[in-house]
């Protein structure tokens, strides 16, 4: 028994020091790598208002390392790209949870639906953390939380939108952000002093705006679906206020910022991703953050599971993350992990999870096959030779889909076809 005991303290303290050896190794890490970025700091970073407004929501996005404004492929293009919401081909519901440093928290509600070629959506989230005041002797006088939350509407039309040409997809967010501070407490009384949390709340109001355009290039399998996407997008344009009532005043400027970012898939089950963010500010005294660079790759194993990695530089200090996203019964499930070296080794600071659900395509993939069985069925009245019957056919197709591009090809072909034959009808009666 005294032996199992001992070889129990050794074992124990063994594992005590190897700990300490790797906490100290990942230490170290973190400060040589930290050196090797840091020429990236910016002296101009936290100087703007609504912060929560550039803290992840949790979800895809977040596994691919925040490159996501080329990619939009769904619900997380309301936080990337609002013209995204015209080229999703099913209406989708989800709710994010992000856990981030310092006892932080991120919720978000999310709605999106297309019809036809427009989207439309809304998304509603809250970031929150707890506010605890302590006065001189260190005994708590108030215990509460500090909020911000932003309310989203989101309208987009993809023009132009065809079989060979996917269109120019264009995209609007109106956007309202409120921000809540608690009362504080007196210094001599230690009591709550009325208003003066109201006084330090604020509202901001903002837009953003984005454009998407999809096509092929080096596609090496078979997809309707656009194997490139390129998006471009300009967030939180506007201006925020701090008080309400005669002590408004105007707030530092919201964190806008100039997005630009690309998805490639060259083969069907690998997805990568690249993107370029840089922020800037509309005050007359304006101080720029440096820029910021992520990217990301999606391995896809089966149609209802893939693994996903991003790395993302912003600042001095890298992130690195790590997600799984997982299908069933039209409800997707993702987890992330994110390596932030600007917070902590720790999993509890740095997890998320979205819930998102499959609403249905109001008809998009009936359309689709009703489509699909009118061109064929040109195709086979033009094997036979009967022109009228073919272009009969493709014209229904048309109905449905005016810019289904291999029945307008068919019903050219069939003109020329038709003109030929009138042509030489003609030259046989020619004196």
């Amino acid at each position: 028994m005294v032996k199992f005991k001992r070889l129990a303290v050794s074992i124990f303290s063994l594992l005590m020091c190897t700990g300490v050896m790797c906490a100290q190794s990942f230490s170290s890490f973190q400060t040589d790598l930290s050196k090797v970025f840091e020429s990236l700091v910016s002296k101009n970073e936290g100087l703007t208002s609504f912060r929560s407004l550039v803290i992840p929501k949790g979800g895809r996005d977040e596994s691919l390392g925040q490159a996501f404004t080329g990619l939009c492929d769904d619900l997380n293009f309301m936080n990337y790209n609002p013209a995204a919401s015209s080229i999703l081909k099913n209406s989708q519901a989800a709710f994010n949870h992000n856990s981030w440093i310092a006892d932080s928290k991120m919720e978000t509600l999310t709605y999106s639906s297309t019809i036809k070629h427009m989207g439309f959506g809304g998304q509603f989230n809250c970031f929150y953390m707890p506010f605890t005041e302590y006065n001189l002797f260190g005994e708590r006088v108030n215990t509460s939380y500090y909020t911000e939350s932003t309310m989203t509407i989101n309208w987009s039309y993809n023009f132009l939108a065809g079989y060979d040409f996917k269109g120019i997809a264009f995209g609007v967010n109106l956007k309202g952000a409120l921000r809540s501070m608690p009362d504080y407490a007196d210094n001599n009384t230690n009591q709550l002093i009325q208003g003066s949390g109201l006084a330090q709340s604020g509202l901001g109001l903002m837009a953003d705006v984005g454009l998407m355009l999809q096509f092929n290039v080096l596609k090496f399998y078979s997809s309707r679906d656009a194997n490139v996407r390129v998006g471009i997008a300009v967030q939180n344009l506007g201006a925020a206020w701090t008080g309400f009532g005669e002590k408004t005043v105007l707030d530092d400027p919201l964190p806008s910022s100039l997005n630009a970012g690309v998805s490639l898939k060259f083969i069907k089950p690998i997805t990568l991703t690249a993107e370029i963010k840089q922020p800037f500010q509309l005050s007359k005294n304006s101080k720029y953050e440096l820029f910021s660079v992520g990217s990301g790759v999606e391995i896809r194993f089966t149609n209802f599971l893939s693994v996903m990695g991003g790395f993302q530089i912003k600042g001095g200090n890298p992130k690195i993350s790590l997600g799984t996203e997982f299908e069933m019964s039209k409800v997707r499930f993702n987890l992330n992990y994110t390596l932030d070296l600007t917070t902590s080794f720790s999993p509890v600071n740095r997890f998320s999870a979205s819930c998102l659900i499959q609403l249905g395509d109001h008809g998009y993939a009936a359309r689709q096959q009703q489509v699909d069985k009118w061109y064929n069925d040109g195709i086979y009245w033009y094997s036979l030779r009967n022109y009228e019957m073919a272009k009969a056919c493709w014209n229904e197709a048309l109905k449905i889909e005016p810019r289904f591009d291999p029945a307008i090809t068919g019903i050219k072909t069939v003109d020329r076809i038709e003109n030929m034959f009138q042509k030489l009808k003609e030259a046989q009666f020619l004196e």
